[in-house]
């Protein structure tokens, strides 16, 4: 995991977005350890594309294949 980026729809004054991503964060975590573990952004929006409440963006660098 390089880095997670999330975009959060907030209300005015809702200041706890990366409480909101922590179960994803969690997650990877579990999933690969210290290697799910990555720089973290979490921003607060007041609107998402289709109505969406929280969009991710995942950055990884794979390892291993023919190329490493």
């Amino acid at each position: 995991m390089i880095k997670t980026l999330a975009f959060v729809q907030s209300a005015p004054g809702f200041s706890q977005q990366p409480k909101v991503i922590d179960a994803a964060s969690a997650m990877l975590r579990d999933l690969w350890g210290e290697d799910g573990v990555g720089a973290r952004s979490a921003i607060g929006v007041n609107e998402l594309p289709g109505g969406i409440t929280v969009e991710i963006e995942f950055i990884f660098e794979i390892q291993g294949g023919p190329h490493g």
